[in-house]
């Protein structure tokens, strides 16, 4: 794996454990950690049991395997070298029946999880609201792309409200590509847990898909059960479901997979093509009203007990239907920004035009764009659209493969481009 170095601020990293009692997880459960990972692996060494449970060997695993080995769970079958690091354990037949009875609960054997109140606190300190966009960050970063600067100036302070943005219009201007240009912006790095435990149950929180580890760690210093990661970004479409929202329990290991919300804590949530999933549109915002006014989630375990947990992101509904289809006053009210992205101007079309020529080495002309707007758009009523300059010039290319002759702006190519382009056409 390829990991980026990163800064990361020192009062913000989860400290390195130096005891049992550090770890805030009952000496119990972690002992039992220790025999699943001795019984998948057969024989380990305690070194690799440290790692994999990504705990320290001294006063830690070390403490723990002296316990589980007077108590004749396990034994050691030799070593690697003459550190206690390298013995290399084994289960008895005893700890073969002990590691049974720990399956029962579950089969999980990972990295030992952490506390939620621990795991509370560190949403909290590396808080979505703790990021801050200046007007000349957000042009930087919008410079390669066409918005009018009305938009882009309400964009920034939405950034800047860790809260939660509504994106409408019609589609194709850019409502997802401000949404992905805007999670490049929330910057730094995050620690994400492994995993969570609360009430004897474990909620697996780090997921390669959405988390992306930017530097290891030195064990010296930090808690090897936090993994350093870029902010969160989560993106979902029309296959999102309810369930995705609530904790998934596997009935084969009985262990809880989070919730795509609290993998988006201190990072982004995007609902792209919101009103076009499965569910109705005021079931998906009625999930949101408590989340999005008090900055908490409430998540049900199997047993029917609530756990409260952070609701930390910056919350983005994208659509293109029309936002009095989709919810009420008391939704939207709560939804802090509502953006209307409109289509671009004609200015603003030649310049996208123009980009899109240079990108693709095609000269540009202004007396082809002139017939392309007359032809297509004045003649037929039709509406400019951001996306349009990228679809037809790649259109064009494809046309002037097919037959083998230079892609250029000729009348020609534009006609056949448009005509297997615009849907109006057919």
């Amino acid at each position: 794996m390829v990991v980026e170095a990163t800064e990361v601020t020192t009062d913000l990293v989860p400290p390195c454990v130096h005891s049992i009692e550090d770890t805030g997880i009952d000496a119990s459960f972690i002992s039992d950690l220790i025999l699943k990972h001795i019984y998948f692996g057969g024989v380990l060494t305690s070194a690799t049991i440290a790692a994999n449970i990504c705990l320290p060997y001294y006063q830690v695993i070390e403490v723990l395997l002296e316990s589980l080995k007077s108590q004749n769970f396990v034994e050691v079958r030799g070593s690697t070298g003459v550190l206690s690091t390298t013995y290399r354990y084994a289960l008895t037949e005893k700890g073969q029946s002990k590691v049974r009875e720990a399956f029962e609960r579950n089969t999980y054997a990972g990295p030992c999880p952490v506390t939620l109140q621990d795991y509370t606190f560190a949403v909290q300190r590396q808080s979505i609201r703790n990021v801050m966009v200046t007007r000349e960050e957000l042009a930087s970063a919008f410079s390669g792309l066409v918005f009018s600067q009305e938009t882009l100036d309400q964009v920034g302070p939405a950034i800047n409200s860790g809260r939660s943005i509504f994106l409408f219009g019609p589609p194709g201007n850019g409502k997802t590509t401000i949404a992905e240009v805007s999670a490049t912006l929330l910057g730094g790095s995050v620690y994400v847990p492994y995993a969570v435990l609360v009430e004897g149950q474990i909620i697996r929180v780090y997921d390669e898909a959405h988390h992306h580890r930017v530097s290891e760690t030195d064990p010296e210093l930090v808690d090897q059960r936090w993994v350093l990661s870029k902010r969160p970004v989560v993106v979902v479409g029309g296959e999102l479901t309810l369930n995705e929202l609530d904790l998934q329990l596997s009935e084969e290991s009985r262990v809880y997979e989070a919730p795509l919300q609290m993998k988006a804590n201190a990072g982004m949530f995007l609902i792209d093509d919101f009103g076009r999933q499965q569910i109705s549109p005021r079931a998906l915002l009625n999930r949101w009203i408590i989340p999005l006014e008090r900055r908490v989630d409430y998540l049900t375990l199997m047993t029917g007990n609530k756990l409260q947990i952070p609701f930390d992101e910056l919350m983005i509904f994208s659509t293109n239907l029309d936002p009095k289809d989709l919810m009420d006053d008391a939704f939207l009210r709560r939804i802090r920004y509502k953006i209307h992205i409109m289509p671009p101007t004609i200015d603003e079309f030649r310049e996208i035009f123009k980009r899109s020529c240079t990108q693709r080495s095609i000269e540009y002309n202004e007396a082809a764009l002139g017939y392309i707007y007359n032809e297509y758009y004045v003649r037929l009523g039709l509406q400019l659209r951001s996306c349009h300059p990228r679809d037809l010039l790649d259109q064009l290319m494809d046309i002037a493969r097919y037959l083998r002759v230079r892609p250029m702006l000729a009348k020609e190519l534009i006609d056949l481009a448009c005509k297997s382009y615009f849907v109006k056409l057919q």
